[in-house]
């Protein structure tokens, strides 16, 4: 069942699980102890994406708790763990900073941030080139707040897959990167906005977000009237070869 929705929808939520749930008390003790020591936050103060900032053991442990769960079965797990990301949302996120323009706020506010992650905007222009090619993306939530969350784009691994076949269609794995796919993926991101479904994904600690690579997401806003101090998670996104992931 988990793995025809990963395949048809993209993403899968998983139930409540014991050893998710330890995994992410840990986290969340050693998360508010990265946010003591500063690091950079965005968009007005109002987001701190701690890239490599959990520092979790390489095997994915936090202060011993395995990295454990259900969703393993449904990954190729590395041998080596990266330190996981860490995303924290505040209220009234997202404001707009100094130097950021007035489309990229707007796109911030109204599309979510919408993306895909691993191809990175590049130079003034933003162009995008395939950098940090993950295997896939897993979302662990660290509290119990709901305000903010991570919106996905049902089926739209797909569309933005075919895409990337298309633009790299007859070259070798290894010149991808030098590849300026900003148009394709642009447009194929319109495409999307217009056919799939936008969801707004809320789940608490204990629970899994597995995500496919492909899989178009972002994050929503803060509500107005929402309550809590923050929204945390942490993220893990192992590399893989460029080959792989596509």
């Amino acid at each position: 069942m988990i793995a025809q929705k990963l395949a048809r929808d993209g993403f899968a939520i998983f139930g409540h699980d014991p050893d998710v749930a330890a995994w992410a008390a840990a986290a969340h003790d050693v998360g508010l102890q990265v946010l003591a020591q500063g690091g950079e936050r965005r968009h007005g103060r109002t987001w701190f994406v701690g890239v490599d900032a959990l520092p979790n053991a390489p095997d994915g442990s936090v202060h011993g708790v395995p990295l454990a769960g259900a969703w393993r079965a449904y990954v190729d797990a590395p041998d080596l763990w990266h330190r996981a990301q860490l995303s924290v949302v505040f209220p009234r996120y997202p404001q707009q900073d100094a130097g950021e323009s007035v489309a990229a706020h707007r796109f911030r506010r109204n599309r979510d941030a919408a993306h895909v992650d691993g191809l990175l905007p590049e130079g003034q222009g933003k162009r995008r080139h395939l950098r940090e090619p993950h295997g896939f993306i897993l979302g662990l939530p660290l509290d119990q707040v709901s305000a903010s969350p991570l919106v996905v784009w049902r089926g739209s691994h797909l569309m933005m897959r075919a895409a990337f076949q298309q633009a790299y269609a007859g070259l070798p794995p290894e010149t991808w990167g030098d590849v300026d796919v900003t148009d394709i993926y642009k447009e194929t991101r319109r495409t999307v906005f217009e056919t799939c479904e936008r969801i707004e994904v809320t789940a608490a600690p204990g629970q899994a977000i597995l995500l496919d690579r492909h899989l178009l997401h972002g994050v929503a806003p803060w509500a107005e009237d929402a309550p809590g101090e923050m929204r945390m998670m942490a993220y893990f996104r192992p590399l893989v070869s460029p080959a792989d992931w596509l």
